[in-house]
């Protein structure tokens, strides 16, 4: 058996139906199902805390699949209860980020911030063995801090030369 790629992607966010409005609104992304809804929830209690591995007292509040034009889902959580942190930043351990590939660099980063999101700084090239003149990516955070990469590489990239195999993209 083997892997066939990423289903979806998790992510916490402080409030559930702001968080789909950006990521409908800055990837085109659409509702599929609720997985609970915020009026059949909370779910918490022994068993979501050994299923999910999270600390006593934390509830879920609504879980929300959403769907992206290409690529993974994304399944949206809002947790209420204790221990909620800050957001992870590229430095710290663990997933860190959600990257998605886009045909248009600057018009997508100009939909991302009119949907909330906030650039952490200009569109940089791709370097090393991603290079190539039009390949390019940005950073942003969305409205609730998580990081947010932009990027696209119509060029060929330099790795391209030292291997048949090919990075996925939509």
């Amino acid at each position: 058996m083997a892997t066939r790629g990423i289903d979806h992607i998790g992510v916490t966010v402080p409030d559930l139906d702001t968080a789909t409005a950006f990521f409908v609104s800055a990837l085109d992304a659409e509702v599929l199902y609720d997985t609970l809804r915020r009026e059949d929830g909370p779910n918490g209690g022994e068993d979501t805390e050994r299923r999910l591995g999270v600390p006593e007292g934390a509830l879920q509040v609504a879980i929300r699949m959403l769907a992206l034009p290409n690529g993974p889902g994304i399944e949206l959580f809002e947790f209420a209860g204790p221990r909620q942190q800050a957001p992870a930043v590229p430095s710290d351990l663990g997933w860190q980020h959600l990257a998605c590939y886009v045909d248009d660099l600057d018009s997508a980063i100009a939909r991302a911030e009119e949907a909330g999101a906030a650039s952490v700084g200009p569109p940089r090239p791709l370097p090393g063995p991603e290079a190539g003149a039009r390949n390019r990516f940005a950073y942003l955070r969305t409205p609730w801090g998580s990081t947010l990469e932009l990027l696209t590489y119509p060029d060929p990239q330099p790795y391209e030369r030292d291997t048949r195999r090919r990075r996925w993209r939509p």
